[in-house]
């Protein structure tokens, strides 16, 4: 079992930069693969970001590829996602989520475990 909770979102003008924390218990954390996703208002939930058990493979969607930056720290753990150049199309439910696999995913399906989430709302 792994519980999830993020923190660090916020309201930042477009341009600004946020670093949201998800912050997971049990001590398997270091096998399970984590992914970010977020979800606007009266939009689907999308993925942004992944990052393997070891942190050594990375994936990123499309539309925050050279601005958003996911890590993690095993020892601490917690998974990190560094968000640059914020836009306001950025503005979403930011939701952390951890997958057994290990390898991570982009579909939503197949994580286990999801947080709670946290705003992000960037203003123009």
């Amino acid at each position: 079992q792994v519980q999830l909770v993020e923190s660090g979102g916020g309201l930042v003008q477009a341009g600004g930069s946020l670093r949201l924390s998800c912050a997971a218990s049990g001590r398997t954390f270091r096998s399970y693969a984590m992914g970010w996703f977020r979800q606007a208002p009266g939009k689907e939930r999308e993925f942004v970001a992944l990052i393997n058990w070891s942190g050594g493979r990375t994936y990123y969607a499309d539309s925050v590829k050279g601005r958003f930056t996911i890590s993690r720290d095993n020892a601490k753990n917690t998974v990190y996602l560094q968000m640059n150049s914020l836009k306001p199309e950025d503005t979403a439910v930011y939701y952390c989520a951890a997958d057994r696999n290990g390898l991570g995913a982009t579909r939503g399906y197949d994580y286990e475990y999801w947080g709670q989430g946290t705003q992000v709302t960037v203003s123009s």
